[in-house]
Parts: C-alpha cells; sequence; structure tokens
C-alpha cells in the first residue's frame, strides 16, 4: 500500500497535519520512535493562548487552532477542562502595559479590570497585591496528558489514520520512507521532529539558529477552590509578545530587573491552570542550550512557587515534579522549510504547538496538496 502522506512525529505538530491530512480524504500514517507519546506536547500546560500573541501570523494560527480544538475536542471526547485567561497585575507599570493592550485591536475583545474587578473574579488572591488585571475569554485548556493519546486514537478510529510506533525513520526519498522497520511508501512526506536537531536535515534545521528550550513545571494539590480561568501574573508579560512589544512594556521590564533578577535569569514566569481535579498545574521555567541537562532546579522551583504565594497567600503541596524540553529560535515563532519537493520540515520554535499547530497543519497541507 501507498499512502498519500507519512507524518513522522505524533506530537500536536504531526498530529496536527494528520489532521489536516485526514479531513481532506488522504490515506495517512503516522511514524514515531515512542510507543506513546512522551515528549513536549504532553509536558506542558495543554493552553491555547490567543491574547498576548504576536500580532500578525502568530495571532492568526492561534485564533485558527482554536476554531479546530473547539471542533475537535468533542468528537474526539477531549474535555476543554478551562476558558478564559487572567492576568493579575501586581504592579502599576503591569497595569500601564495593560491598558495600553487593551487599546490595540486584539485587547478591545477583552476586559480591563479593576483592582475590585479582579478580587472578584477570583476571591481568593490577595487583595492587597493586586493592582488591576485583564480578562481574555479566548484561551481554552485541555489536559496534555489526556488530549495527546485521544486525538491519536480519534484520528485512527474516525479517519483512519494508521499509526507505527517504535519506528525509527532513517532516509527519506519519496514515495520509499525508509524505517527501522523497513521501507514505508508514501506519495509525500512531512516531518515534525519536535526537538530532534540531528536525525533527520539537520543541515535545513541548522539554518534557523534552532536550540533547546529546558522549562520546570509542577503539579500542586487542590487547593479548595476553583480557578474560574487560567491565571498569569507580570512575569508572564515580557515574554508574551503581544504585550511585550509595546512601548509600556520597558518600564515594567526594569521594574522587574531590580525587583525579581533570579526570577528572570531563570526565565521564571507564572502560569496557574486548573485540572479537572481540582488539582493545579503550576509553571515554567526557561533555559537555553543545544543539549540541556535533565535535572530540575530546587531553587527555579522555589521562585514558581513563590510568585504563586505571592498572590494566593500560599502554595498548596506539590504532587508531581517535571522537566521539558522543546525547539526554539529567536527569529521566526515557527517554520515550514521544503528539503525536497514532496518534503515538508515542520517546526514549533516558540513553545506555542497547542495554541498555532492546528493551523500551521493546514497551511502545510494546502501548500503540499493544494
Amino acid at each position: 500500500m501507498t499512502f498519500d502522506l507519512a507524518v513522522v512525529g505524533a506530537g500536536i505538530i504531526g498530529l496536527a497535519h494528520a489532521l489536516a491530512a485526514a479531513k481532506q480524504g488522504l490515506r495517512v500514517v503516522v511514524i514515531d520512535r515512542d510507543m506513546q507519546a512522551n515528549g513536549a506536547s504532553i509536558r506542558n500546560f495543554g493552553l491555547v493562548v490567543v491574547s498576548g500573541q504576536d500580532p500578525g501570523i502568530s495571532l492568526q494560527r492561534a485564533q485558527r487552532t482554536r476554531e479546530v480544538w473547539l471542533d475537535v475536542a468533542p468528537q474526539a471526547g477531549i474535555g476543554v477542562v478551562q476558558q478564559g485567561m487572567l492576568v493579575a497585575a501586581q504592579r502599576p507599570e503591569a497595569v500601564s502595559l495593560l491598558e495600553s493592550f487593551h487599546r490595540t485591536e486584539q485587547g478591545q475583545q477583552c476586559r480591563l479590570l479593576s483592582s475590585k474587578e479582579v478580587s472578584c473574579h477570583q476571591p481568593q488572591l490577595d487583595a492587597s497585591k493586586i493592582a488591576g488585571g485583564l480578562h481574555s475569554p479566548f484561551e481554552l485548556r485541555v489536559e496534555s496528558r489526556e488530549a495527546i493519546p485521544k486525538l491519536a486514537a480519534f484520528l485512527a478510529e474516525k479517519h483512519s489514520v494508521e499509526f507505527r510506533r517504535g519506528v525509527s525513520v532513517l532516509s527519506l526519498a519519496p514515495p520509499c520512507v525508509e524505517t527501522s522497520h523497513g521501507t514505508i511508501k508514501a506519495d509525500k512526506v512531512v516531518v515534525c521532529p519536535g526537538d530532534d536537531f540531528a536525525t533527520l536535515y539537520p543541515d535545513r534545521i541548522d539554518r534557523y539558529g534552532v536550540r533547546r528550550c529546558k522549562l520546570q513545571m509542577l503539579r500542586l494539590a487542590n487547593p479548595g477552590f476553583d480557578l474560574r480561568s487560567t491565571l498569569i501574573s507580570d512575569l508572564s508579560l515580557i515574554r508574551y509578545e503581544g504585550y511585550a512589544q509595546l512601548p509600556e512594556a520597558s518600564r515594567l521590564q526594569a521594574r522587574l530587573n531590580h525587583e525579581c533578577p533570579r526570577a528572570l535569569e531563570n526565565g521564571v514566569h507564572l502560569i496557574v491552570a486548573q485540572s479537572a481535579d481540582g488539582s493545579l498545574v503550576v509553571g515554567d521555567s526557561h533555559h537555553y542550550g543545544q543539549t540541556l541537562d535533565p535535572f530540575g532546579s530546587a531553587e527555579v522551583d522555589d521562585l514558581i512557587l513563590d510568585e504563586l504565594a505571592i498572590l494566593f497567600g500560599k502554595a498548596p503541596a506539590v504532587e508531581a515534579r517535571w522537566t521539558g524540553t522543546y525547539a526554539t529560535a529567536s527569529d521566526t515563532p515557527a517554520f515550514i522549510d521544503a528539503p525536497e519537493h514532496n518534503v515538508r520540515l515542520v517546526m514549533i520554535t516558540s513553545g506555542t504547538g497547542a495554541s498555532t499547530g492546528f493551523a500551521i497543519g493546514e497551511e502545510t497541507i494546502a501548500g503540499l496538496f493544494g
């Protein structure tokens, strides 16, 4: 049998391409060297971020990806466990930045909040630490470690996508895909390597200046209250381009440099999300390099927990800790490269796979089969 498309990699980006192709009625095979989802796609928040994306292509991709999540999640039995995002601003400089963002086209669709309104939205926050805020209605959150396997199962059962797991791809020359388990025939191939820079087309990947980012995350015990929206704070505002590129961001950056130098040195910002069982997923940090050690740092975990405790008075008990890595590049949020006529190499280099992947999958498949 010859497939119309072989997808190398069964993370969220590979599955996004498989979905886009299957919706066109194409015969698809997905090949992955692991027996189950194990990489960055299940080690993150599962947060689809729309507000705060870099205006332009990243925002457009996030808006489209959100639409696809809302369409496919109920079909695949994937629960959307939270909607919306609350920015809890602690400093007047952060409030000024949010006011500036609110005047932009994407910000006008969000609600600017007073400190009292933030406390009404989430009463458990320490009101003395809140200067104001913003609520976006657009964000979605799925439980990554459950959503990725369910999406793969949906593709197999409803779209007849074939999965070859525990299989490494050695070389490509469509229609021949040489693997550790023999040759697979496919007219066209999409390679979604995650943060594997060495196996397929390393020279092409190297052109983009890609390196790895390591993050640290934690799962905390149920705090005894419902988190109405995923929450971020001041440290996050200088990491999301939609906020960080505004002129007011420089004043917030200067204050954070003075007050939170260790947090900034470790790339710490606060995201707090709640799972269906009530536990909190909290993170994260950012360390960069070509090869990063696999070990977590107690200091970094404490920096994350300290930021949480500032807002809520205390942090619940830690139930689990983990690290993850993803590909990153300073000059591009993602790239779709054509190393060969019938091959596309796709890499998200901004940690936004859940937020932009479905749209990028549609773009790639339209280019290959349009």
